[in-house]
């Protein structure tokens, strides 16, 4: 076992930031308007969920809609997330140990993916596609194969330092690496309704 401490939320914020300033279909994104987590499966293997993103604000970017349940009008407000000063606009979790169980190129595909979700006005919505699938579009195979390409690219440009040492291993490897593993962890934010 190794004598460091590995803080994963700052290699994951470190390389987040790397992506959003070298990638043209994400520099849109400001790295210090997202808070990135660290949240527990209670499985092992690595199917299932990887990563999730939380947007803080609704369609178009607002803050609070009204929707009408029968004869009752209710109001729903996203709640308010500041760090280090920055009004946060999307929490993002990977999911531990999963997504550290995946080779490294599925885990930059699992970062942009995650990343791509992000609205390309960055006003804490989603990227919404046209149709009933408005989050990943008409396949989600093809979602993620245009994700495979953009990392590919990324590589191809930026070559071995895009893989920083923590995306190289399992999380079992990690643990024999380092003394520590540490990363946030955050309740996921509640939306707020209330009948007006």
């Amino acid at each position: 076992m190794g004598g460091t401490v590995l803080n994963l939320t700052r290699e994951l914020e470190q390389l987040v930031t790397h992506i959003a300033g070298h990638v043209p279909e994400m520099c849109h994104i400001d790295p210090s308007r997202l808070l990135i987590c660290i949240s527990s499966t209670r499985s092992g293997g690595i199917r299932g969920t990887y990563a999730k993103i939380h947007p803080l604000r609704f369609p178009g970017g607002a803050k609070s809609i009204e929707r009408q349940r029968g004869r009752h009008t209710y109001r729903s407000t996203m709640p308010s997330v500041t760090h280090r000063g920055n009004e946060i606009l999307y929490v993002i979790y990977f999911l531990v140990p999963r997504f550290f169980d995946l080779t490294p190129r599925e885990k930059l595909i699992t970062i942009f993916h995650e990343l791509f979700h992000i609205s390309p006005a960055f006003d804490g919505d989603i990227r919404r596609f046209p149709g009933r699938n408005f989050a990943h579009g008409s396949s989600t195979r093809k979602f993620n194969a245009y994700m495979g390409t953009l990392v590919d690219a990324y590589l191809a440009e930026h070559g071995e330092p895009a893989i920083p040492a923590f995306l190289d291993g399992t999380m079992a490897e990690l643990r024999n690496r380092h003394h520590t593993i540490v990363g946030r962890r955050f309740r996921i934010p509640l939306i707020k309704t209330e009948r007006c």
